[in-house]
């Protein structure tokens, strides 16, 4: 999956993105959507971990079956929107190690400001799986990305459910081997540096705050 975006097109995928869309979306519904395109995204996100043949027994007899291999993975949210996509990976991933990012986005420059930062210790020896609900500019993103390679990860994904043309283009231009995984590309970014069509404010919308 290096340097990809893939667009997950499947019609469950499709169908529940135009209900999160949807102004009239109930903050219990957006959260319970919100997880359930995060399941589905991350079954495509991850399906270039390595794997390996081990030998069970099942109730009847001898058999062979895959199990993951090689690096275990981290899961880095991206505060605070982020964390409504954490329990959907954990549920998939439960072995997995959990770090935050802590950015917000100063709203004269669109530039990232980073307030907090806790990742697992091991973090070099992960697969590390970056949440963010949308990629507007590419600007935390790319800085969020930046800190887990600084912390030494050599592996690193993104899961958005939306992204717009320019964040893809922020982000691959400077982390070119990074694939990103998401339910739509989108048509552009409002001068305001929104997304459009978009959803709104993801953690808004999540949280029930204005």
């Amino acid at each position: 999956m290096t340097g990809t975006v893939t667009e997950v097109l499947h019609p469950l995928v499709q169908h529940k993105l135009g209900l999160l869309r949807d102004v009239t979306t109930t903050t219990q519904m957006f959260r319970q959507l919100v997880n359930e395109l995060t399941l589905l995204l991350t079954y495509e996100a991850t399906k270039g971990l390595a794997d390996e043949e081990v030998e069970i027994e099942t109730p009847l007899e001898h058999t062979t079956a895959r199990r993951i291999s090689g690096k275990k993975v981290a899961v880095c949210p991206i505060l605070r929107a982020g964390v409504g996509m954490l329990d959907a990976v954990l549920s998939l991933v439960p072995g997995a190690r959990v770090g935050f990012i802590g950015l917000f986005r100063d709203e004269e420059t669109l530039q990232p400001v980073e307030y907090y930062v806790k990742l697992p210790g091991d973090v070099a020896e992960r697969d590390v799986i970056l949440l963010d609900p949308m990629l507007a500019t590419g600007n935390s993103t790319a800085a969020a990305i930046e800190t887990v390679k600084r912390a030494g990860a050599t592996s690193v994904r993104l899961i958005a459910l939306i992204a717009a043309p320019e964040g893809i283009e922020r982000v691959h231009r400077d982390h070119p081997e990074v694939p990103v995984v998401v339910a739509a590309v989108d048509r552009e970014l409002n001068e305001k540096g929104y997304i459009l069509p978009g959803l709104g404010d993801a953690g808004d919308r999540l949280y029930g705050t204005k």
